[in-house]
């Protein structure tokens, strides 16, 4: 095994394990409001970096900053390859995150539960407050998800100090959605639960 091969190796046994949000962060999200700026976009996330680059990913997302009207989770789970160094900083490793296992939505208010019943039909069951359905491989327009996708997010990780950086969302709203969109700067850390 090479020295990078070795490092990576090092990393990946750092990461083994659970994380979870300091605080409720905040992104842009690819919605405007009516003055043409970007929506917030208000989330918490708890990651398990499970043996075999496995990994789960619990996303709630919030209609507040504060986390106190919780609107969706999310549960996804699939693998993690790891791409390389990243030249966002110095141990910092392009990571690409693929749901290539299971991608569960459950609505936590009805408003969302109602938008769900409106948007994402075909296919799915009526959308209930706490009932959670699998959107795998399926249409799910609400996250632009066509038959047979499977979700995929060209990412980056870093380790510092106990905290686990990802990338910070472009400042329009895009995602993570290929190489090209992959991040340039850091996002809020997690921390070990």
């Amino acid at each position: 095994m090479d020295k990078r091969g070795f490092f990576v190796e090092e990393i990946k046994k750092e990461v083994l394990g659970d994380w979870k949000s300091i605080a409720v962060e905040v992104r842009p999200s690819s919605f405007k409001n009516e003055d043409g700026s970007l929506k917030p976009f208000y989330l918490t996330r708890e990651f398990s970096y499970l043996p075999e680059d496995k990994f789960q990913l619990e996303i709630i997302n919030y209609a507040d900053a504060f986390g106190k009207i919780p609107l969706v989770k999310m549960l996804i789970k699939g693998e993690v390859g790891w791409q390389g160094d990243h030249p966002v900083v110095e141990g910092g490793q392009k990571v690409d995150f693929t749901a290539n296992e299971s991608y569960e939505v459950t609505p936590l208010i009805q408003n969302f539960a109602d938008v769900l019943n409106n948007l994402a039909k075909d296919g799915f069951d009526q959308w209930e407050v706490g009932k959670s359905q699998n959107i795998f491989k399926k249409k799910f327009i609400p996250f632009g998800l066509n038959e047979g996708d499977i979700f995929k997010e060209y990412d980056l990780i870093y380790l510092y100090k106990d905290m686990m950086f990802w990338g910070a969302r472009n400042v329009d709203g895009r995602g993570f959605d290929t190489e090209e969109n992959r991040p340039t700067n850091l996002q809020i850390p997690m921390v070990r639960k």
